[in-house]
């Protein structure tokens, strides 16, 4: 399947999300929480989205799966020269509801189908180097397969908090 005909174009990069990937990668423990405290003043929505995965089941190894996402993803973000908007809540919940609908929708659908609409959809997505280092990432540590209650909120966390930054991203340039 050929992703570069008709690709939607996002705010982050190749360049700035492999850019994104290496610094991340060999950031020491203090230089990840100035980051983290960074994300915490820009984006204050996004960082609590995956602190709160313990009160949901998941263990601390697990949230710090979700947390390089968010790392990476903020650094790409950043490196993006792009001005982001603040993911609010109320776009958190509207992601998370399209993001379950289509997943639900899924569900009943014959193997085959279910894995053409995945790849359309990744196909259309307007942050699809995002998207695709967070599967990545995810199927790296075989969180995919969803194989226990715990993983569930994990994986809805870190594939939402790729939708809402494609989602804010592509709001129009405010003043």
């Amino acid at each position: 399947m050929n992703l570069s005909v008709n690709m939607p174009t996002g705010r982050i990069t190749q360049a700035a999300l492999a850019h994104a990937i290496r610094a991340v990668e060999v950031m020491n423990h203090e230089q990840k929480v100035g980051l983290a405290d960074e994300i915490f003043q820009s984006q204050p929505n996004l960082l609590a989205s995956i602190l709160v995965l313990p009160n949901m089941g998941v263990n601390m190894p697990e949230v710090e799966i979700a947390l390089h996402v968010l790392l990476v993803a903020f650094e790409a973000m950043k490196r993006s020269g792009h001005t982001w908007p603040v993911v609010s809540e109320q776009v958190q919940e509207m992601c998370l509801q399209r993001l379950t609908g289509r997943m639900r929708f899924n569900e009943g659908l014959p193997a085959k189908t279910a894995n053409e609409l995945v790849r359309k959809f990744c196909a259309e997505h307007r942050e699809q180097q995002l998207l695709a280092f967070a599967y990545g990432h995810l199927g790296e540590h075989k969180l995919l397969g969803v194989q226990t209650d715990a993983h569930k909120p994990l994986v809805l966390a870190v594939l939402n908090l790729v939708e809402c930054v494609a989602h804010v991203g592509a709001l129009p340039k405010s003043g």
